[in-house]
């Protein structure tokens, strides 16, 4: 089975978005989700990723906190999957350079972060259409 890592800057918002979505179309990969800092190491995920979950009945794992990747993460992925262009290019800096075929933009734009827009709806909306191509690319 494919593992994938979908990553953003903190692991609270955009990935674990993207992990539950993706979770919930599919089981025939391993979907996992990370961050390029650790400034929220340790954190739940965000109240309004949470509450889209809740309002869309997306199941998610309420205990999951926010996790930085590390190489082994890294080296055990298929693909790894960053959800703005910053996002790759902290990846690209973070891991060794034969990782770094692993390593692929969510869209072709940038996903907003909630974090800052407040608009979680936009970004669940773009995530929703973004795991249904990675799903269709995948499998």
């Amino acid at each position: 089975m494919k593992t994938i890592v979908f990553v953003c800057l903190g692991n609270i918002c955009r990935s674990p978005m993207a992990e539950f979505v993706m979770k919930n179309l599919t089981d025939q990969l391993i979907i996992e989700s990370r961050a390029t800092s650790s400034w929220e190491h340790g954190n739940p995920i965000h109240r309004g990723t949470q509450a889209i979950f809740q309002q869309y009945h997306i199941p998610y794992n309420s205990q999951k906190t926010s996790q930085q990747i590390t190489l082994e993460t890294a080296e055990q992925a298929d693909y790894i999957i960053g959800m703005d262009s910053q996002n790759i290019a902290d990846l690209k800096k973070m891991l060794p350079e034969r990782l770094h075929t692993k390593i692929h933009p969510f869209t072709t734009h940038s996903v907003p972060d909630p974090w800052y827009t407040g608009d979680f709806e936009e970004t669940y909306r773009i995530v929703k259409e973004g795991c249904a191509v990675w799903k269709n690319r995948l499998l």
